[in-house]
């Protein structure tokens, strides 16, 4: 099921547009055109233990979204763009995953420097460590989808 969901959510993510697609026994439990990792914080406070063993298809993948990945214990990642540091995270934690683009580091948005939260997580081994970091950042329960 580990593949079928993989490719549902990067379908999804394709044809729809999305940031971040979520998938988990052939249906589609989270979707989002949310930029950044607030997407994927909106998920993990709303689904939680949900999404253990699930599939996430997400446009950009760093080390800050590949700590959310570890902490969700999700199995697979599709990325259309992803980080040296994103891949060593998800390779330390066993997750399988596909990308189109491979990248040194994640930009920020003006691609003047290296993206705020893969600079927050550069020091931190743990995700549950870096999750909590970048909920308490972000502040995203004020923000709507």
């Amino acid at each position: 099921m580990k593949m079928q969901d993989l490719q549902l959510a990067k379908l999804r993510l394709k044809e729809e547009n999305l940031n971040l697609v979520i998938a988990k026994k052939g249906h589609i439990i989270f979707e989002t055109k949310s930029h950044g990792i607030v997407g994927f914080l909106k998920a993990i406070e709303k689904l939680s233990k949900e999404l253990l063993g699930s599939s996430v298809a997400d446009r950009i993948v760093g080390r800050a979204a590949a700590m959310l990945c570890a902490y969700s214990r999700v199995v697979s990642v599709f990325a259309v763009t992803i980080s040296e540091e994103g891949i060593k995270v998800l390779e330390d934690n066993n997750v399988f995953y596909q990308f189109e683009n491979r990248v040194p580091n994640i930009l920020n948005n003006k691609r003047t420097d290296v993206c705020p939260f893969e600079k927050i997580t550069a020091n931190l081994s743990s995700p549950k460590e870096a999750y909590k970091k970048l909920k308490s950042l972000v502040g995203f329960s004020h923000q709507n989808q």
